[in-house]
């Protein structure tokens, strides 16, 4: 047995349908189509996503994925760690003297300070927000908190 000699069991397989091509086929004239109406005419329909009129699904949901609250504050965070290594004992804390320092890039963005490391230098911090940890280790090395101005 060679490769050509391969065939399809009788009866397997079955000749397509070829439309439009002559009335004698038995699909000229209308090709299977009906006479007259939309889904007649050559690009007739109303297209994948089309539910009658109804506003369709993919109209209906968000462009784009989740929520954005706009009234959110985002703050820049700053631990006491890092205050520790920058600032000398006894000097103020704001927004101004952090960015002299390079601490954070605008003095408008709000920042708030956390707690992770330790504080050992006595300071005087005066911004826009203060977690309770920091609180604690500020005070705890003789510093104090003020609201910002």
């Amino acid at each position: 047995m060679q490769l050509h000699d391969l065939r399809p069991a009788e009866g397997s397989t079955k000749a397509r349908k070829r439309i439009g091509r002559g009335n004698s086929s038995g699909h000229g004239t209308t090709a299977g189509r009906g006479t007259k109406g939309q889904l007649s005419r050559s690009g007739g329909g109303k297209g994948a996503g089309f539910e009658g009129g109804q506003q369709p699904l993919a109209m209906r949901l968000p462009k784009l994925p989740g929520f954005i609250n706009h009234n959110r504050v985002e703050y820049v965070p700053v631990n006491v760690d890092r205050l520790e290594q920058i600032f000398a004992d006894g000097d103020v804390v704001d927004c101004d003297s952090l960015v002299a320092k390079g601490v954070i890039k605008h003095d408008y963005i709000p920042v708030k300070v956390l707690g992770n490391g330790e504080l050992t230098k006595k300071l005087t911090v005066k911004v826009d927000k203060v977690s309770a940890s920091a609180q604690a280790k500020i005070e705890a090395a003789g510093g104090k908190v003020e609201p910002a101005c």
